[in-house]
């Protein structure tokens, strides 16, 4: 069994994956004075016993690397995943300095279309994989080399983002895009096919200017959209489709098991009509349902 969390931290992105496997991943973070001791708290609880802890940055924009440098600090993150780049900002945060001394360093392992790695999506003999494949960038597109170039001069670094697979045997298969933006993805979607998700983690906050383009969603026919956090007259909301909507769910988990997802949230009220009611006692929020994969 493997567990997704989706953590409701407002204006911002943070993923957790306790894998099935001894491995152990986050995905962005966005931590405020508010909640940075609960979450990290919580993240340390949840890695134990992983022999493999990583954390993988879509990229460099503030909610989406807030509270970088306190994560680090506390949880001494040993690898540091993201694509090869050389984004700069006018103004220096604090955790943008600790991005850029971690995409520097040793610790940084620089992932794209197809890259390989122990125990990213190598098994051994001591450990099994995690499951996770990178589906793009592809350095060597135009289109992407052109958003490097806008990032290394300060401009915005949306679309450097990878897209993320995690998929687990026998089970769940769940996408994450970042804050990729609907005029680049059109620009791209030809470029490669994605694959069935059973997951589709909205770019861009699900906001309409990460709307996805028909093609993608085509290829993926995702059985949940969940859109993320932002004001909502600024979201895609996805119409004919199942969508999660975290403003109102808050806190999501997905607990996945072999041909299921039981779905839960932090929300008393919150409920949808597309999940089967399978009497899941609420260990970790309020169950909603579950997902059939």
């Amino acid at each position: 069994m493997s567990k997704i969390k989706s953590l409701s931290v407002g204006n911002g992105d943070m993923f957790y994956i306790r894998h099935n496997s001894d491995n152990f991943t986050m995905i962005d973070c966005s931590l405020s004075a508010d909640n940075k001791h609960r979450i990290v708290n919580e993240l340390e609880r949840e890695r134990k016993g992983k022999g493999i802890t990583r954390f993988i940055s879509t990229h460099p924009d503030q909610d989406h690397i807030g509270g970088l440098a306190f994560l680090d600090d506390r949880m001494k993150i040993p690898a540091f995943y993201c694509v090869n780049n050389a984004a700069t900002k006018g103004f220096e945060t604090t955790d943008f300095k600790r991005y850029r001394q971690l995409r520097d360093s040793s610790k940084a392992f620089h992932i794209y279309k197809g890259s390989r790695r122990k125990w990213m999506n190598e098994s051994n003999a001591e450990r099994g994989s995690s499951g996770i494949n990178i589906l793009w960038p592809d350095t060597a597109n135009q289109h992407f080399k052109s958003a490097l170039a806008s990032a290394a001069r300060g401009e915005s670094p949306n679309n450097i983002s990878p897209i993320i697979k995690y998929s687990m045997d026998g089970g769940v298969t769940a996408i994450w895009m970042g804050d990729l933006e609907t005029d680049f993805m059109e620009a791209i979607k030809n470029a490669f096919t994605l694959p069935k998700a059973d997951l589709l983690f909205a770019p861009h906050h699900g906001r309409k200017s990460g709307r996805v383009p028909k093609l993608w969603l085509n290829q993926m026919a995702p059985k949940i959209i969940i859109v993320g956090e932002a004001p909502s007259t600024d979201l895609q909301y996805y119409q004919g489709y199942n969508t999660i909507t975290q403003n109102t769910a808050r806190d999501i988990v997905f607990e996945c098991d072999t041909g299921v997802v039981h779905v839960y949230v932090s929300s008393p009220t919150y409920s949808v009509g597309f999940l089967t009611n399978k009497r899941r006692p609420h260990d970790d929020g309020y169950y909603i349902g579950t997902l059939d994969v």
